[in-house]
């Protein structure tokens, strides 16, 4: 098997399964729906369990300075290739059990649920699954924001219009990208297509 065939063939992820993040610390980032890990999984390895496993090794609750309570879940995946089963790919993911809301304490009686779809997340993630959408956000949940990082909301700086995902030449791109591109093409600043053609006719016009 070439050394580049899964990654290759899970790094792009189909805009029905990716979500930007509207609130919260991770607002303007992606979130993939993790059916569609299910589904890549099993088209390229076949049936949970068959082609394809996990086990959990460990499972817990931290409590915080300020009583909140993070639920953790440790596995491993095993894919199985040519008839063989890979070594463990290890996988760390975590939820909120108790959070401090507006209302009071809020308690989840899904979090060991979430923290193992993110486990599972981050175990696919070796794998190449989703990369395309990891790498080009180019910053992680991990990261500490800095002062100047790119704007939570992707929008045109003229109008106010939002950017939006989309797809070329059977490519994904995140709204980010599009930001992104569109400050690349107007020296550092972000204009939608429609406020950087009035630009460029502006421009057109003085020169005559």
């Amino acid at each position: 098997m070439n050394n580049m065939c899964i990654y290759e063939d899970t790094r792009s992820v189909p805009l029905a399964a990716q979500k930007t993040i509207g609130a919260g610390r991770l607002k303007g980032m992606t979130d993939i729906n993790p059916m569609w890990r299910i589904q890549k999984l099993t088209e390229k390895f076949g049936p949970c369990g068959v082609g394809w496993a996990y086990e959990i090794t460990d499972k817990h609750l931290e409590t915080t300075s300020d009583m909140e309570v993070a639920a953790f879940v440790d596995i491993n995946l095993y894919v199985k290739i040519d008839g063989d089963w890979s070594r463990a790919i290890p996988g760390t993911g975590g939820s909120m059990f108790v959070a401090n809301e507006k209302a009071g304490p809020h308690t989840s009686d899904e979090c060991f649920k979430m923290a193992l779809t993110d486990a599972l997340s981050v175990s696919c993630k070796a794998l190449g699954f989703g990369a395309d959408v990891y790498f080009a956000g180019g910053k992680s949940k991990y990261e500490t924001p800095a002062e100047d990082a790119t704007p939570e909301s992707y929008a045109c700086e003229k109008c106010g219009k939002e950017f939006t995902a989309f797809e070329y030449n059977g490519k994904q791109y995140t709204a980010r990208d599009a930001y992104e591109g569109a400050k690349r093409k107007n020296n550092g600043k972000a204009l939608c297509k429609e406020c950087r053609n009035e630009a460029l006719n502006a421009d057109n016009t003085s020169a005559v």
